[in-house]
């Protein structure tokens, strides 16, 4: 993107992708889940820096599915991440909204158009491939968006366009947390050298 506003880290976490080689979406949740189908609430503090409270918050208001034995599910971590990395950007109530828009009830996956996990995929890989975009326009957004999902069968009529329009917003609000980080670093830089 031609803002030159790029992201060391892998979206929703506090790890740099350099770290984890170079990895994000999928590939990342793969190694996460490498050894265990499941992970404990320790094991998402760490690697997105959400604390316990937090989480247990989000789990009471309806935002984020029950752990199954102290274990949270490739999917329940992608939901998670994606939380995180709207968070600073977008209330959480409408972060709540625009997940449920996608895939309806949080604890009834029969309505769901796309897996969590699938979906934090197409997150990633668009943030990925528009930051090799020139241009940044929402025109760019959307063809980045559309030949990203090319492979999205739809699971509903109209999946597709909901699918589309949600990861437009997700993307536009994760590029204003980047640039909201950026302009906070140069405040920061400016009154502490002033």
């Amino acid at each position: 993107m031609n803002l030159e506003i790029n992201d060391a880290m892998i979206p929703g976490t506090r790890l740099k992708k350099r770290d984890m080689g170079n990895v994000t979406g999928l590939e990342f949740l793969s190694k996460v889940f490498y050894i265990s189908e499941g992970v404990m609430l320790s094991q998402i503090r760490e690697v997105s820096g959400i604390d316990g409270s937090t989480l247990q918050n989000w789990t009471k208001r309806g935002w984020v599915a029950n752990a199954r034995l102290k274990k949270y599910n490739i999917d329940q971590v992608a939901h998670i991440l994606i939380i995180n990395m709207l968070r600073s950007c977008i209330q959480l109530d409408h972060i709540a909204f625009l997940l449920q828009y996608i895939n309806g009830k949080i604890d009834d996956t029969s309505d769901d158009i796309i897996r969590d996990s699938v979906l934090y995929d197409y997150i990633c890989r668009i943030l990925e491939a528009l930051t090799r975009e020139d241009v940044a326009s929402k025109a760019t957004i959307k063809d980045v968006i559309n030949r990203q999902i090319a492979d999205y069968e739809e699971a509903a009529p109209g999946a597709r366009d909901r699918l589309s329009t949600a990861l437009e917003i997700i993307v536009t609000a994760y590029y204003a947390a980047l640039i909201k980080k950026s302009s906070d670093e140069m405040l920061a830089h400016l009154m502490s050298s002033y």
